[in-house]
């Protein structure tokens, strides 16, 4: 294989591994749905060679669980694991709003501004998929603002499994909630109020993992099957 061979193959990689991480951030695909190697590559008109290459990645990422003669299937995160996600993503961006409220530049905030306009217009036409993207994204807008790209993506791959977790335990959350609170949390990087964005942050998240169930329930069987 040459070289553009080579490239042309990683390219239709990335192109899978890009449209399922997609899916799952825009809740398009459930915690525990079969990902079926033939019918991915029938979707990417590909080979089942270059799928596998993609689940593996997945895999890597931790959105994907590879179950021998089982195959593959969108991952379940344990309760365990959700508190440690998010524990993780409050040390993390509590750093980059405490690094970012020292040197945020009035670009920056037009740019945030515009962001949260998009949230809005996407909450107000009801576009579920474009504003629980949007609400994700105004993350790694604030990371990729460190001119970090390594801090950006680990973010990226931390709200990727925040979607996946939200998925499986997340209740009747607001989206107009996150949305209202980034808008404060914007507002204090203008005002390079560090204790306040801090505050708001860690409000922001509370908020976000309050409204996951994630106390396991045991089930009244009666409830479950009475008519």
């Amino acid at each position: 294989m040459n070289a553009r061979d080579l490239d042309a193959s990683a390219s239709v990689t990335e192109r899978i591994t890009a449209a399922i991480t997609q899916a799952i951030v825009e809740r398009r695909l459930m915690p525990g749905t079969k990902l079926v190697e033939q019918q991915l590559a029938d979707i990417f008109d590909c080979s089942r060679t270059l799928v596998r290459q993609a689940l593996n990645q997945l895999s890597r990422d931790r959105l994907v669980k590879l179950e021998p003669a089982r195959g593959a299937f969108v991952a379940q995160p344990s309760v365990e694991e959700a508190r440690q996600v998010f524990e993780v993503r409050k040390m993390l961006e509590a750093a980059m709003l405490t690094h970012l409220c020292q040197r945020i530049t009035p670009a920056q905030i037009k740019q945030l501004r515009a962001h949260l306009k998009q949230e809005r217009d996407a909450i107000g036409r009801t576009d579920v998929p474009g504003r629980t993207r949007l609400l994700a994204d105004f993350h790694v807008v604030l990371a990729r603002m460190q001119g970090n790209e390594v801090l950006a993506q680990l973010l990226t791959d931390l709200l990727s499994r925040s979607s996946l977790i939200a998925l499986m335990y997340q209740s009747s959350h607001s989206a107009a909630e996150s949305q209202s609170e980034h808008e404060a949390i914007v507002d204090a990087l203008e005002s390079r109020d560090k204790r306040a964005a801090l505050k708001l942050l860690e409000a922001h998240l509370g908020n976000v993992e309050a409204n996951l169930r994630l106390d396991p329930r045991v089930q009244d069987l009666k409830s479950v099957l009475q008519p």
